[in-house]
């Protein structure tokens, strides 16, 4: 079964706008029309083609990070421990991340895509909590307080550090769910679809949840190892 899903919803779109930028004003002009120094001789330093270069990678990196943030969102939640964090600068940033959507009062699909995902975090072994975060969003955050959120990670055998449940403000998780495109309003009906990214990367894929244990540690791997 193919892993990547081409990512065809509103989510795929905004994020195509969003993290997407061009480079060939950066390279529109010649050195001197751009006001680099020339060496005594007449010919140019070789040291600026370099520095423009890294002028304008880190220009990209500062850009897809604004972008992100805005598409995402930057919204206050609560984690597990009943902690402030903010959706874009404390849980997505420069990671990694594979975000599922559960309920703690579900008593099927929820509990067996935690498990697949306890599975998937013993393939990574180290990896896991370094390299590569999972993030379970609550759809029912008017029931699903921090307390509930330990406990259904404790029943599940998914407490450890690297992996964060989130909750809060209705508003707030709705708003951030909407923006992955998988909100429903009804939290039964919540899908159980899986987002795998490189947020540094803008690299994103949807993960069907019976996709074969390794080919998601595989896929996750190949996501850490992008630049």
């Amino acid at each position: 079964m193919k892993l990547e899903i081409l990512l065809g919803s509103t989510f795929a779109l905004m994020l195509g706008i969003v993290l997407t930028f061009a480079f060939s004003s950066a390279f529109a002009h010649g050195d001197n029309a751009s006001g680099h120094p020339e060496t005594g001789d007449g010919s140019r330093s070789a040291a600026q083609p370099t520095a423009r270069l890294i002028d304008v990678a880190a220009k990209r990196t500062v850009s897809r990070e604004e972008g992100a943030r805005n598409y995402f969102t930057d919204l206050p939640l609560l984690n597990q421990a009943g902690h402030a964090v903010r959706f874009f600068s404390d849980v997505l940033k420069d990671r990694v991340v594979v975000i599922s959507f559960i309920y703690t009062t579900c008593k099927d699909a929820c509990p067996l895509l935690t498990h697949k995902l306890t599975q998937v975090k013993e393939g990574l072994g180290d990896s896991f909590g370094s390299d590569i975060f999972f993030v379970s969003i609550s759809v029912d955050p008017e029931r699903d307080n921090p307390q509930a959120l330990r406990e259904f990670a404790a029943r599940q055998n998914a407490d450890h550090p690297g992996w964060i449940f989130l909750t809060g403000d209705k508003s707030n998780i709705d708003t951030i769910v909407k923006k992955l495109g998988q909100w429903n309003e009804q939290a039964e009906a919540h899908s159980t679809l899986l987002l795998a990214g490189n947020v540094k990367t803008g690299h994103w894929a949807k993960v069907q949840p019976m996709t074969p244990v390794g080919a998601m540690v595989q896929r996750l791997q190949g996501l850490a190892a992008e630049l």
